[in-house]
């Protein structure tokens, strides 16, 4: 109950921030029924939540909205429905808190529920599809990449984002390869007054649900039978895969039938939830992840040996 009374103060905060006139940390407290070191730590995690959050010459308070030259605005019960429609989409969706942030700070609506949108990926998000619709470059600002393992930044010019606007399609100049960016693993994004200049050699691979394109390679056609919890896990992780998803009649199972372009997400979502899944098929499939089992098997038995 503590940490849900948290939240709503921070919501309610983020809601009065955005509108003007700033605010004066007494009057924050007051209206917040907090004291003025609590309201300081909130505004601190509003910031963490990646807000631009400005203080004035009056020492006064604001959020300083990333949509100032837009003139869209709704109406209280326009703002409602688009809000609603928003929260129950797919959870993974950095579009959505991109759009869900337009709402707050353009509408009069108050912030309500447990949902702590991330206004930095949408600033992302926001910044990418201009220099798309510009065709202009960018810099990917302290990428941090889970296949090298490293943190750097990345040149490239940005191509299209996935279905879900959970990564980037663009071509790397370093590389000159056409490559998938992860949006959560941005930093930050610059975006360069250059024009594109390689834009023959830009490639669009369209990706599966689980965001591998054929350029990954290990292609597959799988079947599996999920129970109901694994069924939910799955919606939550991978909003995609929905139309791939039948519930079999008159049980509470659920089977998943798609051709996907890698195993690796499906295998580590499998292998997480051993006593909920069945791998029907396909064969081929199911030889790979028994000797993807024992070939890990046998390298955490050396790794121990040694």
């Amino acid at each position: 109950m503590l940490n849900q009374h948290k939240i709503l103060r921070v919501l309610q905060l983020i809601s009065l921030l955005k509108k003007e006139p700033s605010k004066s940390i007494k009057f924050l407290a007051g209206i917040l029924e907090s004291t003025d070191r609590t309201v300081y730590r909130y505004l601190d995690l509003v910031k963490e939540l990646g807000f631009d959050l400005q203080r004035d010459s009056h020492n006064h308070f604001f959020i300083v909205s990333e949509v100032d030259n837009e003139t869209i605005d709704f109406t209280n019960e326009e703002a409602s429905l688009l809000r609603d429609l928003l929260l129950s989409s797919g959870t993974k969706s950095n579009l959505k808190d991109a759009l869900l942030r337009k709402i707050y700070l353009k509408s009069e609506i108050v912030i309500q529920g447990n949902h702590l949108l991330n206004a930095h990926l949408g600033k992302i998000v926001s910044d990418l599809s201009k220099a798309i619709t510009e065709n202009k470059q960018v810099v990917l600002k302290k990428y941090q990449s889970a296949n090298s393992n490293t943190i750097t930044d990345r040149l490239v010019e940005p191509i299209s984002f996935t279905d879900n606007y959970t990564s980037l399609c663009a071509f790397e100049v370093e590389t000159a390869n056409n490559k998938y960016f992860n949006i959560e693993r941005i930093t930050e994004v610059e975006v360069l007054q250059k024009q594109n200049e390689f834009e023959p050699q830009h490639q669009l691979d369209i990706t599966d649900a689980f965001g591998f394109t054929t350029l990954n390679g290990l292609p597959f056609d799988i079947d599996i039978r999920l129970n109901l919890r694994a069924f939910v896990l799955l919606k939550q992780e991978y909003p995609m895969v929905i139309s791939f998803v039948k519930q079999e009649p008159k049980t509470n199972n659920y089977r998943l039938k798609m051709s996907i372009n890698n195993p690796k997400q499906v295998i580590r979502f499998v292998l997480g939830l051993l006593d909920d899944v069945e791998i029907i098929g396909s064969v081929a499939f199911k030889d790979y992840l028994k000797n993807y089992v024992i070939t890990t098997l046998e390298n955490n038995k050396s790794d121990f040996e040694n």
